[in-house]
């Protein structure tokens, strides 16, 4: 098995920090760069002469990877930590195309234990009491992010407009991304407010 040493001495992999950064978006932090045989006076070396975009400490962009919509948002779950950080709140309503909600900031739940991030401009981090459990999660587009049921429920909670949280419950119901039952059982231990929110939201479509 090859260490990272090995790695490097190696030398760079273009094709490999290609495939890993086309999951992301054109995105990629150091630590996959090193992976992918990229050191420290590499990685520079292409940032200087434009190849990369540094983006902020540890994350970069392929500067000739084509743009897409949302992409700040994959640039924020990466520059948390992909592996603890989920896409939350409005940003995961957006991303699941449920509501018109249009989200004012990047909206990113983490664990309580990382409460002490650094913040990032036009970042709103929400912290989790307790780990995700797998049916909280989904991935879209390379991307981490609550569930339907997860994401509604939460953004009913955090304030998010009631017409908004209506209408995604309807939508998410009605193309099979969550369930009545998934979100009146999760309503409950929301409080009255939420409950009563997606039980409005839920008589719509009995009727």
């Amino acid at each position: 098995m090859q260490g990272t040493g090995d790695i490097l001495a190696a030398g760079p992999d273009h094709t490999c920090l290609f495939e890993a950064a086309s999951t992301q978006h054109g995105y990629f932090t150091a630590a996959q760069a090193r992976d992918c045989g990229f050191g420290w006076d590499s990685l520079t070396r292409h940032t200087q002469s434009g190849r990369f975009i540094r983006i902020r400490r540890g994350l970069y962009r392929l500067r000739d990877y084509p743009s897409s919509p949302r992409e700040e948002v994959v640039a924020a779950w990466l520059a948390l930590g992909k592996d603890s950080a989920v896409v939350s709140h409005e940003s995961a309503l957006d991303l699941l195309g449920l509501s018109d909600v249009i989200p004012d900031a990047v909206h990113l739940s983490v664990p309580r234990s990382r409460r002490h991030l650094p913040k990032l401009p036009g970042v709103t981090i929400h912290t989790t009491t307790g780990p995700l459990r797998p049916a909280d999660t989904v991935v879209r587009d390379g991307v981490r992010l609550t569930s339907a049921a997860r994401t509604i429920l939460d953004a009913a909670e955090a304030g998010t407009a009631p017409e908004q949280i209506e209408m995604a419950a309807v939508q998410a119901v009605e193309r099979g991304l969550a369930t009545t039952q998934q979100l009146e059982e999760g309503a409950r231990a929301r409080g009255r407010r939420v409950a009563r929110l997606i039980s409005s939201a839920l008589g719509r479509i009995r009727q």
